[in-house]
Formats: structure tokens, C-alpha cells, sequence
């Protein structure tokens, strides 16, 4: 079973051949492999919603089935935002200080107990004609710090404390945030759809 992986990023190639390795016999590469870039706007107002745009467009420029995933942090003092709006929320091309920044402003005087927040993730998968053949939602509960600790992790991870810990998830490293990490659990879910199909 030869799959598409939304992204160019080798990083996050190999972080899904360690999730999906209960799936035997399952191929996956990068965008990379294609003769041209493809780039999608993500303008949906859920992460199912971009998650399964970015794989439909994909597979139709690819012709390849295709697995993508949105994912980002919802804050609940905050209604839930920046949710969609995770990596741009303090603007187009903002960098993670920058969102990290913002979030701690809006936070400002909010009590340590109503800084509950999660990191959503949405994992799609279209067949090479675009039809949806599986979605997987996994979610990591945690809450806000007061100001940005650790350097092991990118985007709101410094901020981000999982429920069950002192150390955010920048402080945590990647062996740990990939057992808990919200992707992990999207992916964990896939597996067996995965293999479902597979077998048919």
C-alpha cells in the first residue's frame, strides 16, 4: 500500500513510518516526490475540514491515495481559538515567538486553573480519486504556562503543559511528546482502518 504524505518534511516522514509501523506492508513518501509543489490554502473553518482538503487536492495533482493532517491548540478562556488559526495567529508569516507572544497577551490576568487548553489533531486519508476512505481525531489535554519554557519543541509546545506533567512540551523532548502528543493518538486510530483496508 504506497501512500502520499502531505508535506515536504523528512522529519515528519519518518515520525509517521514510526506510527503506522503496525501497518505491514505500508509505503510512505513525501511531496518531494512530485515534479511540482503542490500548495493548498487551508481556508476551512475546522481541521477535518483542511485536513481532507489538503489531501483531495493532492491526490488529484498526485493521482497517488493521499494522507494529510491538520492539527492545532484550542484554548478554552479563549473560545477555542487559535484553533485553525494556530500557526497564523498573529498574522500571515508570523513567526512561533511572535504566536506565542499574542497567546500570552490575551491570557493576561486569566487564573492558572482557566488556562485549560489541547492540541487537536485530524488525520485524513483520500484514495487517488479523492474519495475519503478513513479520518482519525486525537486530542492531548493539558493547560497554559505563564511564560514559554524549554527548546525542544516548535510552535506552542514551550506553553503547552500536558496534563500529568510539570514540564511543557518543549521541556519534555520528542521521545516522550511523541507517546502523548495528539498526533500520536490521531495515528494510533488510523492503524487499524489502515489495516482494514488493506485487507480488502
Amino acid at each position: 500500500m504506497r501512500i502520499l504524505l502531505a508535506t515536504m518534511n523528512e522529519g515528519k516522514l519518518r515520525e509517521y513510518e514510526r506510527l503506522l509501523a503496525d501497518v505491514p506492508g505500508l509505503e510512505l513518501e513525501t511531496m518531494a516526490s512530485l515534479p511540482k509543489p503542490v500548495n493548498v490554502v487551508e481556508d476551512r473553518d475546522t481541521f477535518m475540514g483542511n485536513a481532507f482538503k489538503k489531501a483531495t487536492e493532492i491526490a488529484a495533482a498526485s493521482r497517488m491515495a493521499c494522507l494529510a493532517d491538520d492539527s492545532g491548540l484550542e484554548v478554552d478562556a479563549l473560545g477555542g481559538r487559535p484553533g485553525v488559526y494556530s500557526a497564523r495567529y498573529a498574522g500571515e508569516g508570523a513567526t512561533d515567538a511572535e504566536n506565542n507572544a499574542k497567546l500570552l497577551g490575551e491570557l493576561l490576568g486569566t487564573d492558572a486553573r482557566d488556562r485549560t487548553a489541547r492540541f487537536q489533531c485530524v488525520i485524513a486519508l483520500v484514495d487517488a480519486d479523492g474519495r475519503r476512505l478513513a479520518a482519525a481525531e486525537g486530542a492531548c489535554e493539558g493547560r497554559i504556562g505563564a511564560t514559554p519554557r524549554g527548546a525542544q519543541g516548535f510552535g506552542y509546545d514551550p506553553l503547552f503543559i500536558p496534563d500529568g506533567y510539570e514540564q511543557t512540551m518543549a521541556e519534555l523532548g520528542p521521545e516522550t511528546k511523541n507517546e502523548i502528543s495528539h498526533r500520536a493518538k490521531a495515528a494510533a486510530k488510523l492503524v487499524p482502518l489502515l489495516q482494514q483496508l488493506r485487507n480488502r
